[in-house]
């Protein structure tokens, strides 16, 4: 099929449309980055046990999950890109209240307005990113998930090179200041140039009828769970893994988030090439293998050194997964089909945090973190299980 000529003026449209989108996904990742590699040093302030931490920790996931299938209603009346605006703000503000707190009730309850404006903004950008590939007719879902990972990087790298100059509190008024900066300058690009939205992708074959995009939805959003618990327990836990367990410093131990979202962003930006060679089974499946390896490694390093490399391979093998599950969950469902893979993705950042909390005050914080090699070895299984029965019902429909 060839691509619809566009004008200039349409081109640059979409270009600037990209370009504001891709900001947000930046500044996503910059301002969580910033609140998670402080988490150590609220910890300490709050005097929490790993297992009370672990149930704080629970309100960002909480939050999250308990406002995505809002959002994608809200999507669906007022448009992603307004909603993007709104939860940027919110997520912003909100990000200087953790270092607040002197309780580990506190904290949780701080976290769970910051995971509700955290997970609302992740569905409507993530929606407003299903339309842009239907206008561009091009998989980039995983560059913009990319960017996101980018922003992590430079958040986290921020907060390593001020852990001991600033004290949370001045450090994420900082993050909050930037965030509300950003948001307004980039939010009138949004605005002045709304994206047309994307019709859902029919289901052809003997499975059109019923509900088969709903069960290929939940599908996809198990696989965004699988991989979101081990995106969550790098970004809550990797530190304090590195910092309690092997013996780090406050710096090295914040470095070790950076270094596996920068990995995460290298696989990202390679994510739509790879797209194209291998397609999105065999994609998920690789990432799948590599991230359980690279945990498993990480999780049971004797150094800090070699934990870190074991970081950086999970970054490489979590990097596409979730961003190609929850592109095809939109494609068939749209903002609600986006709400609700991210329902589930974000599942398992709700099951994840005190799963590990109480696995390490039980055992061990290594043997807990090595739950997150099983699910990546969990969500390959999945995808190549589904493939195949992908490929077996075209079969039979075509009847080769």
């Amino acid at each position: 099929m060839t691509r619809p000529h566009r004008s200039p003026v349409a081109s640059r449209e979409l270009s600037r449309l990209r370009a504001a989108l891709t900001v947000f996904f930046a500044l996503d990742g910059f301002v969580f980055a910033g609140w998670v590699v402080r988490i150590p040093a609220i910890k300490d302030q709050t005097g929490a046990s790993p297992a009370s931490l672990g149930l704080a920790l629970l309100g960002v996931s909480a939050g999250a999950v308990l406002t995505m299938t809002l959002t994608g209603r809200l999507c669906e009346r007022f448009g992603p890109t307004r909603l993007t605006i709104a939860m940027a703000l919110l997520m912003s503000a909100a990000v200087a209240l953790p270092p607040l707190t002197h309780s580990a009730l506190a904290l949780g309850l701080v976290l769970v307005l910051l995971g509700a404006a955290y997970g609302s903004m992740s569905v409507a950008l993530n929606s407003a990113a299903v339309d842009l590939i239907a206008v561009l007719r091009r998989p980039v879902m995983p560059a913009l998930h990319a960017v996101y990972s980018l922003g992590g990087v430079l958040g986290a790298g921020l907060g390593a090179l001020v852990a001991g100059r600033l004290t949370p509190t001045w450090h994420l008024l900082l993050v909050a200041v930037t965030g509300l900066a950003v948001t307004a300058l980039t939010g009138r690009a949004l605005l002045a140039h709304p994206l047309p939205r994307a019709a859902p992708e029919p289901v052809t074959g003997p499975r059109r009828r019923g509900n088969a995009p709903r069960v290929l939805v939940a599908v996809f959003g198990l696989i965004a769970l699988c991989t979101a618990y081990g995106e969550g327990a790098m970004a809550e836990w990797g530190a304090l893994h590195l910092r309690e367990s092997l013996g780090a410093g406050a710096g090295l131990a914040a470095a070790g988030y950076s270094v596996f979202a920068a990995t995460m962003t290298i696989g990202r930006l390679s994510g739509t090439v790879l797209l194209l060679r291998l397609g999105e089974t065999r994609a998920v499946a690789l990432g799948g293998v590599t991230a359980a390896v690279g945990m498993l490694a990480g999780s049971q390093a004797p150094t800090v050194w070699l934990a870190l490399a074991g970081y950086a391979v999970t970054g490489l093998g979590l990097a596409n997964i979730f961003p190609i599950a929850i592109a095809r969950a939109g494609a068939l469902g749209g903002p609600g089909g986006v709400a609700a893979a991210s329902t589930l993705g974000y599942g398992g950042m709700l099951v994840g945090p005190p799963a590990i909390g109480f696995l390490a005050e039980w055992f061990s914080l290594s043997t807990a973190l090595a739950t997150v090699a099983l699910l990546a070895a969990v969500a390959a299984v999945i995808a190549v299980t589904t493939g195949r029965a992908a490929a077996g019902n075209a079969r039979r429909v075509t009847g080769r």
